[in-house]
């Protein structure tokens, strides 16, 4: 045809033409079989890119005539009356971007791959560098990781189970007379009767029937009984650690309470005195005192998994109730998983022991270092039940709104951060009654600290030493051993400024000479008492 022949005319010959332009050249060359349908394409196609309209020579030549006038042309050409048009230049759109990409791939695979092409274009560190370590992600080698753990801990556990067998016994934590413990039992159930006391305080001071000093003096005889009253029954009542354990725990836990609940009333106290002073106040402290104080309010604070108390709380609108299930199958399941590491792998390593300030010095780190790793399994555990799991289920039940109970300590940068984050409820309750109060009252910032750390100290104490029926001050001298820890870690954070060198100087300290050193150091005091190391 004649389109054809005028195109073969003008095709340059193969050994003057490249590669690449003998790929454009032939893309647009088209084929015998098509040459009628890119003629009439070319004829009525609209002028949308701003093209010349007009038939090309070659058309005309073969016999195909054009519009017989520019409107004409236009007309039919115009996408508002004929649509078709616009769908017909979308599609030949989408074909010329599709086959130009495919040429291209072509051509870089003709050109940017050749020999000649250059392999090194940019300046780049190596992943593992110190400069681009921290710019990668690490994500591979936390699955190797955990694999090894794994693999490691599966070792562990065949081989203890060869060495000693199962080891699932309950005499170290429930002998015996554990449930003939009535009168642990019966302590604990009077404890409500402290809370109440408290609010019939607060509803007499509210009525303004007794002065505030006795106010003051009736809430520290509450509190105090609070605490000796459980700490006399477990000395008086030989039981079993862990029930002394449990009953001290919720001990304290009410004592903490009754402070929050007293020094908040009295602080609604003052802001109603200044209202009524007429002293302005922050709208962040108004108070409907006395008529927020409500038995009911009580109830629920005191059930709630909170320290702090106020008259109202954040609420949620509804109970999960599947939630709250699968919650507790996990609850059941992580205790298992705590009781076994407990009886199957540190009660025989502590057992093999000797006391680490007595024996031999290469022994007793061989002993806490083989303690590390199941001891940090099961406070683990015990961080999870307790924290997660237990006051989740706790707060869905109560329709609690508020749920931090626990922040990213384990990224912890220095142990000052890790108290400040592996424990909210008692660093809200720490900052609130004992921190800020000191600062209003005068006193340093750093004396404020060491008094926070006393309290703490003096209630871990009494959490492990009453139960055990001896005061060796272990806990005591621990709790009060971060002061300077706080000061150490603050220091070389600062001197290497790096989050991973800080993180790893906490998880030693906290895993390796902390909590391991404490489990042996309590474990042959309580033997020796007992007559048995």
């Amino acid at each position: 045809m004649a389109i054809a022949d005028t195109l073969e005319s003008t095709t340059p010959s193969d050994s003057s033409l490249s590669d690449l332009d003998a790929s454009r050249f032939l893309r647009r060359r088209p084929t015998a079989t098509t040459t009628a349908g890119v003629q009439s394409d070319t004829i009525l196609r609209p002028n949308i890119r701003g093209t010349d309209t007009s038939p090309p020579d070659h058309a005309v030549d073969n016999g195909l005539s054009a519009p017989k006038s520019f409107e004409e042309d236009k007309e039919r050409s115009d996408p508002a009356e004929n649509p078709n048009l616009m769908e017909m230049e979308k599609d030949h759109g989408e074909k010329d971007e599709s086959r130009d990409k495919a040429n291209s791939d072509v051509s870089a695979v003709r050109f940017a791959y050749r020999p000649s092409a250059p392999a090194h274009r940019l300046v780049k560190e190596s992943p593992l560098s110190s400069d681009a370590i921290f710019r990668q992600s690490h994500a591979g080698l936390f699955n190797l990781c955990i694999v090894v753990l794994v693999a490691v801990n599966s070792r562990l556990i065949i081989e203890n189970l060869m060495k000693y067998g199962l080891l699932i016994q309950t005499g170290f934590w429930f002998s015996s007379r554990s449930l003939r413990d009535w009168p642990l039992l019966m302590c604990c159930l009077s404890l409500p009767v402290f809370p109440l006391s408290a609010f019939l305080v607060e509803k007499l001071a509210s009525q303004k029937d007794i002065s505030e000093p006795v106010i003051i003096f009736l809430h520290i005889v509450i509190t105090t009984a609070a605490v000796l009253y459980p700490v006399f029954m477990i000395l008086r009542f030989d039981s079993a650690v862990l029930s002394g354990v449990t009953l001290m725990l919720f001990a304290c836990i009410v004592w903490l309470k009754l402070v929050s609940y007293a020094h908040t009333n009295h602080d609604m106290r003052k802001i109603s005195r200044s209202v009524d002073q007429g002293d302005v106040v922050p709208s962040s402290l108004d108070s409907d005192y006395p008529h927020n104080i409500s038995f009911k309010s009580l109830v629920y604070f005191m059930l709630a998994p909170t320290l702090c108390y106020q008259p109202s709380y954040p609420r949620t609108t509804h109970i999960r109730k599947g939630w709250v299930v699968r919650q507790f199958i996990k609850l059941i399941i992580f205790t298992g998983v705590m009781g076994f590491i407990i009886e199957q792998y540190i009660n025989p390593i502590v057992k093999n022991s000797q006391h680490p300030l007595k024996g031999n010095l290469l022994y007793a780190t061989e002993r806490i270092l083989k303690l590390s790793v199941p001891n940090l399994y099961v406070w683990l555990c015990m961080f999870y039940c307790f924290f997660h799991l237990w006051l989740n289920i706790l707060a869905e039940l109560l329709c609690f709104g508020d749920r931090e109970f626990y922040k990213d300590w384990w990224n912890a940068k220095t142990v000052e951060e890790y108290w400040r984050m592996w424990n909210m409820p008692v660093h809200k309750w720490m900052v609130r009654h004992i921190y800020f109060p000191c600062l209003r009252n005068g006193i340093p910032k750093g004396v404020a600290v060491v008094i926070a750390f006393l309290v703490s100290a003096v209630f871990h104490e009494l959490c492990i030493a009453v139960p055990c029926h001896m005061f060796k001050l272990w806990a005591f001298i621990g709790i009060m051993f971060q002061v300077p820890l706080v000061l150490i870690t603050n220091y070389l954070q600062n001197m290497f400024q790096n989050s991973m060198v800080g993180n790893m100087i906490f998880w030693f300290i906290f895993s390796i000479l902390g909590q391991p050193m404490s489990v042996l150091l309590y474990y042959h005091d309580l033997m020796n008492r007992k007559g048995i190391d």
